[in-house]
């Protein structure tokens, strides 16, 4: 009972807090072949920060928030509802980690959201046996009851604050 993560799941793992770095292989170590997962994203840059906070805003919203105009998307779909670009947490943070990594079940279907809301119960049973503690963003709350109030960020998971 395992998954092997591929090179560039671990790749994208560099940077990352270590301690949510152990979550993620504890996951890999406790699926079943049903819960193959990739790892997304880790550690964002500040143009990539800028690049996200741009998608579903205008050149104006973009640039209130400051945000240069040119990376505004406004015909995308909005992928973080931060008001600051630079507040993610995937970011370096003071001690040097990213404290945030984005997971999708593997093959990716984007529409199969019990495939996540799964994907989500392994990572919360991993932090567990772990002893760290993760917040998931699709229940910021963290009440156990996901999509309440409209969380959409099913991939995204990270360390508590």
């Amino acid at each position: 009972m395992s998954i092997t993560l591929g090179a560039r799941s671990v790749a994208r793992l560099a940077g990352v807090h270590p301690d949510l770095v152990r979550v993620v292989h504890r996951a890999a170590q406790m699926a079943v072949a049903e819960e193959d997962f990739t790892v997304l994203e880790g550690v964002r840059s500040d143009e990539q920060a800028y690049v996200n906070f741009g998608k579903g805003r205008t050149p104006a919203e973009c640039t209130a928030a400051g945000c240069a105009a040119k990376f505004a998307q406004p015909k995308l779909a909005k992928v973080t509802w931060l008001k600051n670009p630079l507040n993610s947490v995937h970011r370096k943070q003071k001690d040097g980690f990213g404290h945030a990594v984005d997971l999708a079940p593997y093959p990716i279907d984007w529409n199969d959201i019990p495939r996540f809301d799964r994907q989500a119960a392994l990572m919360m049973r991993a932090a567990a046996a772990e002893g760290v503690r993760i917040t998931w963003g699709a229940d910021w709350d963290s009440d156990g009851k996901p999509h309440e109030r409209g969380e959409s960020d099913s991939p995204h998971f990270q360390l508590a604050r």
